[in-house]
């Protein structure tokens, strides 16, 4: 019997390649459907293994400002970053601010469309940061505010541009609490026109690589189609929707959110439901959503961080092991700000509240992920990678892997207070690299007992 204990180092070892055509394992989480929806979007190539890491200006550093992030830029490079998502870089209107005339305000009220907030810098700074980011081999999208304005944008001197109430006044998107934002009026073709082209200045004047378009689905489908084919006109740009539904994911955009699984990612954590409730949330979006899209794992974000919790208050003990399951279950995995330095404060969302970074804790611990990630095509996004497939585990645990080929990654996750063991059905006499286990390596005999401590994790993969 194999049998062996868990700490949290990381380790990798070269081994041997592996065909798995015989696995035991359950029924595939992602089974083949003919009925499963096509997507007309081809994503850019650079994206097919890549990752993405959102980037909160504002808290960042002391002095939330572009030049101050720049000196960041190598360090997350070898950390294994490929693209950086920039929350709004806009300046922020004055006008109805939250929480009050004195507050900084929501990056999500943009008041001038082709402008930079002066308190990250300047244009120059900007352009100087994307070219940085690339010239490390880094992506950069920024966040897109389309739905609305704030009060005192330029566009508000076009009142036909904006849906308005019956006395003819401006208005919050209706069913929100966005009193600092305005409602745009899609049925408007000169607003319209001049959305596509704002999109398009940044592309073309900045070099930016695409979007990160807020609440994606309040916009309609056949503007989004527009925008994209004026975009793709200069440059192959990779579109991330604010949406958890197939349509956007059919007609116009690389990626949108796995929203649904991120709540029950959270609900599992609090104990409120099995891991019975992924699998059928995974078996679910195989008929909704194209293979050949994206979707978006991750444990946080802006959103989540700074309303729901801290990743110990929504995760407990188990939080790596949930970022384990978002590096590796599908799709693309996000990670946001601080998260790498163990993010255990609310950040404010309306003032500064700067990120403490401390000692940067779980650097190795992401660094090892994104590496796996990139090099093997079984963790690869959408089409490029493999299904994955639940392994029998007991209760409190979760096993699966994913195999393309040669290419094959297993994972089981212990979110018990108790050691535990999972038979891992690996191919017998081969050798393994192994993250997340207190060993060199590890050779696959006929039982392969995997022995987990509790709340914690192992990871095992051909390359």
């Amino acid at each position: 019997m194999n049998s062996i204990s868990t700490t949290k180092k990381t380790f990798w070892i070269l081994g041997l390649l592996l065909s798995l055509s015989t696995l035991a394992c359950t029924t595939s989480q992602r089974p083949d459907n003919s009925s499963t929806p096509v997507s007309k979007i081809t994503q850019p190539e650079w994206s097919k293994n890549a990752n993405i890491y959102e980037v909160n200006v504002r808290q960042y550093t002391p002095e939330g400002t572009f030049n101050a992030f720049a000196e960041h830029l190598p360090r997350l490079q070898e950390m294994g970053v490929d693209i950086l998502w920039f929350m709004p870089i806009h300046p922020i209107g004055k006008i109805n601010r939250k929480e009050n005339e004195n507050s900084m305000g929501s990056y999500y009220s943009v008041q001038d469309y082709k402008k930079v907030s002066s308190d990250y810098g300047t244009e120059e700074d900007f352009r100087a940061l994307v070219a940085q980011a690339h010239e490390l081999g880094m992506k950069v999208i920024i966040d897109w505010v389309p739905n609305h304005t704030a009060w005192d944008n330029p566009w508000t001197a076009n009142k036909e541009w904006y849906v308005l109430n019956e006395e003819g006044s401006f208005i919050p998107p209706l069913g929100t609490d966005w009193t600092d934002v305005i409602q745009l009026d899609y049925s408007n073709q000169e607003m319209r026109a001049a959305m596509v082209e704002a999109l398009k200045y940044w592309v073309q004047e900045f070099d930016i690589d695409g979007y990160r378009c807020d609440v994606a689905g309040k916009v309609p489908t056949d503007f989004w189609v527009e925008a994209n084919a004026e975009l793709n006109e200069i440059k192959d740009v990779f579109m991330l929707a604010e949406d958890g539904e197939p349509e956007l994911l059919i007609e116009a955009f690389d990626m949108n959110y796995a929203w649904e699984y991120a709540h029950i990612i959270r609900e599992i954590a609090a104990g409120a439901m099995g891991f019975d409730r992924l699998d059928s949330l995974l078996a679910e979006d195989t008929k909704k959503f194209p293979e050949n899209s994206y979707r978006m794992y991750f444990t946080s974000n802006h959103d989540e961080n700074s309303w729901t919790g801290t990743d110990i208050d929504m995760y407990g003990e188990n939080f790596q092991n949930f970022a384990v399951l978002s590096a590796t279950i599908d799709g693309m995995p996000l990670i946001y700000s601080g998260q790498e330095s163990v993010l255990d404060k609310q950040l404010l969302f309306f003032e500064k509240d700067e990120i403490e970074w401390k000692t940067y804790e779980l650097v190795p611990f992401y660094t090892a992920l994104l590496d796996l990630k990139t090099r093997n095509e079984a963790l690869w996004n959408g089409s490029h990678g493999a299904n994955p497939k639940r392994i029998a585990s007991p209760e409190g645990s979760y096993a699966y892997h994913r195999t393309k080929g040669d290419n094959a990654v297993f994972v089981g996750l212990n979110n018990t207070n108790q050691p535990l063991q999972i038979s891992m059905p690996l191919s017998q006499g081969r050798e393994y690299k192994v993250l997340g286990q207190d060993q060199e390596a590890f050779v696959a005999d006929t039982e392969n007992i995997i022995e987990l401590g509790a709340h914690s994790w192992v990871v095992f993969s051909t390359h």
